[in-house]
């Protein structure tokens, strides 16, 4: 029963595909266009042959190291005995980078030293004069002019040592 009736839906199914003057109009249009003149295609763009690049500086030093004579002369020097006073109890101005403070003025009492006023981030004034310590860098002051205040930092030489280098803090000019 079941497979009289599926032969049934199948002859159905396959007779609904037949239809050849259903498409007549679409064969006419087909045939039209075939008859058209055809066109020219444009040749491809001619490409540029490709040079190829040769890296030859391969056995080369690498720039991110130091130079051979440079290293020899570091591995010869004797470690350096300068190095910060961890143990020192720090000062306020101690906290922020040397970048960030500025010099705003100086003091100077009758037959006194200079002092500078140094203004921190934060608003805050600061009165320092030579061998008070500011910056993050164990900057020590050196000297106090009235147009600038130097100092000296301590700061790692990168290879297990440490260096001075000198700094200072110009007067800020007023607007």
């Amino acid at each position: 029963m079941w497979l009289r009736l599926l032969c049934v839906a199948a002859i159905l199914v396959l007779s609904g595909c037949d239809g050849d003057g259903q498409f007549s109009d679409l064969r006419s249009q087909m045939e039209e266009i075939k008859k058209r003149p055809k066109g020219n295609i444009e040749a491809p763009p001619e490409f540029k042959a490709y040079t190829t690049f040769t890296y030859s500086a391969a056995a080369l030093r690498s720039p991110f190291s130091p130079p051979m004579d440079v290293q020899l002369v570091a591995e010869k020097q004797q470690k350096s005995a300068l190095k910060p006073d961890f143990d020192r109890p720090k000062e306020p101005l101690e906290e922020f980078g040397v970048d960030s403070l500025t010099m705003v003025g100086t003091l100077k009492r009758p037959g006194g030293a200079l002092f500078a006023l140094i203004q921190d981030p934060n608003g805050g004034l600061s009165r320092v004069t030579a061998g008070n310590h500011l910056g993050r860098n164990f900057g020590k002051i050196v000297s106090i002019t009235p147009e600038k205040l130097e100092l000296t930092e301590i700061v790692s030489d990168g290879q297990d040592g440490w260096i001075e280098r000198p700094r200072s803090i110009v007067l800020r000019e007023q607007n």
